[in-house]
């Protein structure tokens, strides 16, 4: 009886060329892996360094000229003349507007004729007043008389004089009924039409001489403490460029009940430039303001190189791997060192804390410090403990230190 014997050689040697057959492929699986180990990616990073950082927050100031003045009449009728347009550049004293001044005209007449009556009677009562004092000298008239034709004398004078004085205050009065320009200027906008009637609570026109610039800041009270006269201000565009750089020159001393904000006043263009900040603002115009508090020195990451998850801000950085121990094998004891190279470099998934973003940058509150490599590109194709290849950024690139 051969055959079951056969048959059980046949099993072993079966068991025995498929166990050869499985560590074959185990040792060539292992020995595939190790050749060919992930080459490190390429990426570009700075290394980071502390630079000035200004710590500002945005306010919308408006711009006030202390040169601009409101024109309204000081008597009240009917206009009668119009002489400028909106735009017109003006003289002080020019002629702006007329107001019906036909009454006034007419009492200044009948004034003229009083003070005529009033001339009369000064010289009828001087020449009274000398023939009495020629009487009393010659002995032919009384004291009495002569006192009595002084005082005359004297009481038509004063009549004069009064007459004189309505006439003066008249012709001043008359004066209103024109209308003029205080101060050299721009004529703004006229909202009235010859034919209306003016009161002395009407506004005629504007004169603005877009000089003498102010900036007014409301700055709310819980800020205020921080407010010092000679503070940095800087006026910019919509796009955040800088237009003009100034200093607070003025903080008030009270609060605005209404708005709960203490007042600070920015003046605008009093030196260098002025004629070119001027031609850029208009007085009652709103502009953007960023009032720098102060200046710090701090880390600052490219917002390209910031990834978000669940809320938390990440960032990658280029670290040299630390030398690890060989794991033990099954009997305890230590494998054999592995022939695979160790990575120069390999990304680390950093947590960080960060700020508010200046010129597409984040501002670091925590999570790095100076010196350390951050990763300004290629975090895309990366992973936490991934092996690197770190260059340099190209001419131009974002992240530049």
């Amino acid at each position: 009886m051969q055959i079951p014997r056969f048959r059980s050689f046949a099993a072993a040697a079966a068991t025995v060329f498929a166990f050869a057959g499985c560590r074959a492929q185990n040792d060539a699986t292992e020995n595939g892996a190790a050749a060919g180990a992930m080459p490190p990616s390429a990426v570009e990073a700075v290394t980071l360094t502390t630079k000035p950082i200004e710590q500002t927050t945005e306010f919308v100031g408006t711009i006030k000229s202390r040169r601009s003045t409101d024109i309204q009449p000081q008597v009240e009728g009917f206009i009668t003349r119009i002489a400028v347009k909106s735009g017109d550049r003006v003289r002080e004293g020019a002629v702006l507007m007329d107001i019906d001044s036909r009454s006034q005209q007419a009492s200044m007449a009948s004034l003229d004729a009083v003070r005529a009556q009033r001339e009369v009677d000064v010289t009828s009562a001087r020449q009274e007043a000398d023939r009495a004092k020629k009487l009393l000298d010659a002995g032919a008239g009384s004291q009495m008389d002569a006192d009595r034709a002084a005082n005359a004398l004297k009481a038509a004078e004063a009549q004069l004089k009064t007459a004189e004085e309505q006439i003066r205050q008249q012709r001043t009065e008359l004066g209103y009924y024109q209308v003029t320009a205080p101060s050299a200027g721009v004529v703004g906008d006229i909202p009235v039409h010859v034919g209306d009637r003016a009161t002395k609570g009407t506004l005629l026109t504007t004169i603005d001489a877009n000089e003498g610039l102010e900036l007014y800041l409301n700055v709310p009270v819980q800020q205020a403490p921080q407010l010092k006269v000679g503070l940095p201000v800087r006026i910019v565009d919509e796009k955040g460029q800088t237009i003009a750089s100034e200093k607070i020159g003025y903080v008030s001393q009270s609060v605005d009940t209404a708005t709960q904000s203490v007042l600070a006043k920015v003046p605008v263009g009093d030196r260098g430039g002025a004629a070119r900040e001027r031609s850029l603002f208009r007085a009652d115009q709103f502009v953007r303001v960023l009032v720098v508090w102060s200046t710090e020195p701090a880390l600052t990451v490219p917002v390209t190189a910031v990834t978000r998850i669940n809320g938390q801000f990440f960032v990658f950085v280029a670290e040299r791997p630390s030398a690890a121990a060989p794991a033990p094998d099954q009997s305890g004891r230590a494998n054999a060192p592995s022939n695979a190279p160790t990575p120069a470099l390999v990304a680390r998934q950093r947590a960080v804390s960060l700020g508010s973003v200046i010129a597409n940058e984040y501002v670091v509150q925590s999570g790095l410090k100076a010196g350390e490599q951050l990763i300004v590109s290629g975090v895309q194709k990366i992973g936490d403990g991934a092996p690197v290849s770190v260059t340099a950024p190209s001419s131009g690139s974002t992240g530049t230190h």
